[in-house]
């Protein structure tokens, strides 16, 4: 994905009166072009949230009640080789649940839920599919959207950003030689914001678990990202010399 343009400032000649300090300059010509880097990635780590959740008649009973739940599910994650740190707290509320009663106009207390949202991160891919039995297996409520990434990112944004100039460069060239000149040296480049672009992530909610050996273990095997860079650049044209 590529676009580009050559611009040829224009050259404006005043005539000045006579004894003027200011004499008419003309500005150089350039070449404007935008280019794009791109490079493919094959994830190997990904990312979920799972939450745990109770409602109860009062708020502490349904904060006991999730905290129970809270820790089954940790332990479970232990087990399946994520620790502590990759299972951090992303959220927790206690919050009452109301219900509109037609007969009464109004809103009645029915009780109240507690929520804790953990995300957890896997750095090993192998494992993101044991991860997720073991939430689901452990009682947790929901598993959340699954999102896939690379721990290459920053090394692979800078090959497709490499990529990127390259491609600029090669582009002002042909145009510079297409209008009847040569390429002079760069003036500017600039990076827009690195794109990544996923494949579509799984969504699972509200799982329930299954008895180990009455379902298989859950796979996961993403397909291949890109990740695109794109830079505008502007480059000197260096018109050739009259033969």
């Amino acid at each position: 994905m590529k676009s580009f343009r050559v611009l040829f400032f224009a050259v404006c000649c005043y005539v000045l009166p006579a004894g003027s300090a200011y004499a008419a300059q003309p500005e150089e010509s350039q070449v404007v072009v935008s280019a794009t880097g791109r490079v493919s990635v094959r994830p190997d780590m990904a990312e979920f949230g799972v939450l745990v959740k109770t409602v109860a008649k009062n708020a502490d009973q349904a904060a006991v009640r999730t905290a129970e739940k809270y820790r089954t599910v940790q332990q479970a994650f232990r087990a399946a080789g994520i620790p502590a740190e990759d299972a951090p707290t992303a959220s927790y509320t206690v919050t009452p649940q109301w219900e509109w009663v037609q007969s009464e106009s109004r809103s009645v207390l029915k009780g109240y839920v507690a929520r804790h949202l953990v995300m957890v991160k896997v750095r090993n891919l192998a494992l993101a599919g044991k991860a997720v039995d073991a939430a689901v297996q452990a009682g947790a409520d929901e598993v959340h959207q699954i999102t896939f990434s690379s721990s290459r990112y920053d090394e692979l944004r800078r090959q497709a950003l490499a990529a990127a100039v390259s491609n600029a460069r090669s582009d002002a060239e042909t145009m510079a030689k297409a209008a009847g000149g040569r390429l002079g040296g760069v003036i500017e480049l600039t990076v827009g914001q690195p794109h990544y672009r996923p494949v579509p992530s799984m969504d699972m909610m509200s799982l329930k678990a299954a008895a180990p050996e009455a379902a298989p273990p859950t796979e996961i095997a993403p397909a291949e990202q890109d990740i695109e860079v794109t830079v505008s650049s502007r480059w000197r044209f260096l018109r050739e010399a009259a033969k």
